[in-house]
C-alpha cells in the first residue's frame, strides 16, 4: 500500500473531525481532489444521499480542497465507467458512513472499487468513516443480530473494526470482541481516525483506538503507533 488509509469512528465532515482531515490532506502531492462517495447510505432514499454528498463537499471546500460528491449507491453506478473515471481523478477519496455490508456488496468486484484501491497504490488516500472504516477489516458484524461474521476486504487482515466504540455500553464490546475470536477487535472512537502509511498504524484525533484480542486489551491515544 502506497498510500494513506484513514479509518475513522464517527463525526465525517464535522467541525472536530477538521484536525484530522487537515493532517490527511497534507500527505498528498500537488492540489487535493477529494471524491465522497455516499455509497453506505445508498438504501436510505435521495435526501440521506443528498445530504451526504452536500456535508462532504462543504467540509473539504472548507479545507481548502477541490471536492466533488461522486454518487455510486449501488452496484449498477458502481461499475459506471464515467464515475469510476471521477474517481480515478481523484487523489483522495471519502466512504461515508451507512450500512457496511450493503456497502461492501455494493463496491466488491467493480469498476469503482479498483478505482479506490488505484488511488491507494497510486500513494493517495483513502478514508472510511463507520460503515466505511468497518469494510477494510477481514469481517464485519451483522447487525442486530452480530452472527454471522460478514466478509470484507480485508486490509488489515485478522481484524475486526469496530467505529463509534465509545458509544457502546461494555456488554456490547464484550459480546463483539467474543464473537471474533481469535481475530483482533479494533475500536475506533469518534472524532477519531486510525490512519495506517508506510506499514504502520498511529491515531489522530481526540479519542483513542482499542486493540483487543487474545493478548490482551489496549487503549492507544493521539500520536501513538497502534501495535496487536
Amino acid at each position: 500500500m502506497n498510500g494513506t488509509l484513514a479509518l475513522a469512528g464517527s463525526g465525517e465532515y464535522l467541525e472536530p473531525m477538521e484536525p484530522v482531515d487537515r493532517l490527511l490532506l497534507s500527505r498528498l502531492n500537488g492540489e487535493a481532489r477529494v471524491a465522497c462517495l455516499p455509497t453506505a447510505a445508498g438504501t436510505e432514499g435521495r435526501q440521506v444521499i443528498e445530504r451526504w454528498s452536500k456535508l462532504g463537499v462543504d467540509h473539504f471546500t472548507k479545507l481548502g480542497a477541490k471536492v466533488e460528491a461522486v454518487e455510486v449507491i449501488d452496484r449498477a453506478s458502481a461499475n459506471d465507467e464515467s464515475l469510476a473515471a471521477k474517481i480515478r481523478a481523484a487523489n483522495f477519496v471519502y466512504l461515508s458512513g451507512g450500512n457496511p455490508n450493503y456497502l461492501f456488496k455494493a463496491l466488491k468486484d467493480t469498476a469503482a472499487w479498483a478505482a479506490i484501491t488505484g488511488v491507494l497504490e497510486n500513494g493517495g488516500v483513502v478514508a472510511g468513516c463507520s460503515a466505511g472504516a468497518m469494510i477494510f477489516g477481514e469481517h464485519i458484524p451483522s447487525f442486530p443480530a452480530l452472527w454471522p461474521l460478514q466478509p470484507a476486504f480485508n486490509f488489515l487482515p485478522g481484524a475486526v473494526i469496530m467505529p463509534h466504540y465509545d458509544e457502546f455500553g461494555g456488554g456490547l464490546k464484550q459480546a463483539v470482541r467474543t464473537l471474533v475470536g481469535k481475530k483482533t477487535l479494533l475500536g475506533i472512537e469518534g472524532d477519531t481516525a486510525l490512519v495506517s502509511y508506510d506499514g504502520k498504524y498511529e491515531v489522530i484525533g481526540s479519542g483513542g483506538v482499542t486493540a483487543w484480542n487474545g493478548k490482551g486489551k489496549r487503549r492507544f491515544a493521539n500520536g501513538e503507533r497502534v501495535e496487536w
